[in-house]
């Protein structure tokens, strides 16, 4: 079973800049400002948030057995991929070589969006901000699958690439 990583420093710089970009250009949050310093916060809380949440599901993991990584669908066929894509953004395969929930996952998405609560602005550190910010976590985590099970396709038949 081949396993490819999501999340790496490519993926992590292009979400990280669009995500602070769209909130710098909507200026959200306010207390931020329209302006490369606001860019710069917004940048920096989501990196914090984030590097918190992976050390969390890491160290979780490697305790409870639990492989973060991502592994390519076995079977072929769009439908198929699609629904292992979002499978797996629910279950991580464990020592025993089976899947499970990815209870280190859940834990450390959870955790590092209520604690993260702590050095946001006002506007966005509720429990209602925690839970929408919990959502785009696995809907992120979604789209990092998608793009690790059919990047290497879209890249050899559009782009005539290996």
């Amino acid at each position: 079973m081949v396993c490819a990583n999501h999340g790496g420093i490519p993926e992590l710089l292009a979400v990280g800049l669009l995500s602070s970009g769209w909130g710098t250009m909507l200026n959200k949050p306010k207390e931020y400002g329209p302006h490369w310093e606001g860019f710069a916060e917004r940048y920096g809380v989501r990196l914090t948030g984030l590097s918190t949440g992976n050390a969390m599901e890491a160290g979780l993991g490697a305790l409870w057995g639990e492989d973060p990584r991502y592994f390519p669908s076995p079977t072929r066929g769009f439908g198929p991929r699609v629904k292992y894509v979002i499978r797996s953004s629910f279950v991580a395969l464990h020592r025993d070589g089976r899947f499970h929930p990815a209870y280190a996952r859940f834990a450390g998405n959870v955790r590092n969006n209520v604690l993260s609560n702590r050095w946001r602005v006002p506007s966005e550190n509720g429990l209602g901000s925690a839970a929408l910010r919990i959502l785009w976590g696995v809907a992120e985590d979604m789209g990092g699958n998608a793009h690790t099970e059919f990047w290497p396709d879209v890249k050899r038949k559009v782009l005539r690439r290996r």
